[in-house]
């Protein structure tokens, strides 16, 4: 009994230790970040205006401040208009600021763009600066990834501020509160301000809270989500009149997307896809995707076939009636009856949005973030 018991200790300690050893790997493989009196390693890095930067595009500043963000995080997009006023409060003491983002892009997985319209790739880069008004250049290092790595931050935002001579005098945060329009960035002001002193920065080091860098070594569930997701069960359900209503009027706390289609409208079944990664990206918020199916109930099959091919794995309904213009005054009346059609339904039955035709899929996905909210 004691030789049982002892191998069954000695197991599990050998469990323990492997996980140990697994996690210690982990956060060894990660950059480490830049200590306090560092030089500022140089980079050369495309902005989204259009012209390349390296650290001698600041030789004029007394301060620089370079700012690891990025375009999916929500605490990165909660932090935008303090980083803005930042600017604006000392572009004429001598301070320049600097956006630089680190994520690979394809390391990020739809389900984890749950708080934003766009990804983190260059060209959604753009978008993202010029619906915000950036007044700062925003730099894309997520290609190699070499800049980032030398500076190592450890979450977006984080801020790295170096003096004239370009020594690292403050790592950290912006500030200590996330949620908007409770903080205004005191962390790195202070740091800013007392270098524009002469002065020491009395906290040169804070933790950081956000998003995990991406990189690009570390997207193993960006690779294998869509194997995972291609397993998921695809139903679809015959849906009456009352029942049709009934989910229209959107009883619930969630933002529902609607979409009426059938398997003989091409351009229904070309932007199904669209309507699936939207499904991933929202579907653990406060969200929901639903198709309604506008082919006749004896074709039933065919239009669970396309969906399973299409991985539609949400909710799908199929009208019960071969009669369409039923169909066309239960689901809207402003609808003419064209395919395909879609509604975004806020909680309580208002229809925010509504188009015949195929959607432009950035502007739904703005729309949807505008009801659900992008930060936490």
């Amino acid at each position: 009994m004691k030789t049982f018991f002892s191998i069954r200790i000695f197991k599990n300690c050998f469990f323990f230790l492997i996980l140990l050893l697994a996690a210690t790997r982990s956060l060894a493989d990660d950059p480490k970040t830049l200590e306090i009196g560092a030089s500022a390693p140089d980079f050369s890095l495309p902005g989204v205006d259009g012209k390349t930067y390296s650290l001698k595009s600041f030789a004029n500043a007394k301060i620089l401040t370079i700012i690891f963000t990025c375009n999916h995080c929500p605490t990165a997009q909660a932090y935008e208009d303090r980083m803005k006023v930042l600017v604006t409060d000392y572009k004429n003491k001598g301070v320049a600021v600097v956006a630089v983002s680190p994520n690979y892009p394809q390391a990020v997985a739809l389900d984890e763009m749950g708080y934003t319209d766009s990804g983190d790739s260059f060209e959604e880069m753009k978008i993202r600066a010029k619906d915000k008004g950036y007044n700062f250049p925003y730099l894309f290092d997520g290609e190699t990834e070499i800049m980032s790595k030398a500076y190592g931050p450890m979450a977006t935002p984080h801020v790295f501020v170096f003096d004239q001579q370009r020594k690292l005098q403050y790592t950290g945060r912006l500030d200590a509160s996330e949620k908007p329009g409770s903080a205004n960035a005191e962390d790195t002001r202070n740091a800013l301000d007392a270098l524009l002193a002469g002065k020491p920065v009395a906290v040169p080091k804070t933790k950081t809270f956000g998003c995990s860098i991406k990189w690009q070594e570390k997207s193993d569930w960006a690779k294998k989500a869509p194997l995972v997701w291609a397993k998921e069960p695809v139903d679809l359900t015959i849906i009456e009149e009352a029942d049709l209503k009934a989910l229209l009027k959107n009883d619930t706390d969630k933002v529902r997307l609607v979409n009426v289609w059938a398997t003989w409208c091409g351009p229904c079944v070309a932007e199904m896809p669209e309507f699936v990664n939207i499904n991933r990206m929202y579907r653990n918020r406060e969200f929901e995707f639903i198709t309604i199916s506008a082919d006749k109930p004896d074709k039933k099959d065919k239009a669970l076939a396309t969906l399973k091919r299409l991985q539609a794995s949400n909710k799908n309904y199929l009208w019960s009636s071969e009669d369409k213009y039923k169909l066309i005054e239960a689901i809207d009346p402003q609808w003419q009856g064209a395919l395909p059609y879609t509604l975004l339904i806020e909680p309580g039955g208002k229809v925010a949005y509504r188009t015949q035709g195929s959607i432009v899929p950035m502007e739904m996905k703005k729309m949807i973030v505008s009801k659900i909210g992008r930060y936490y």
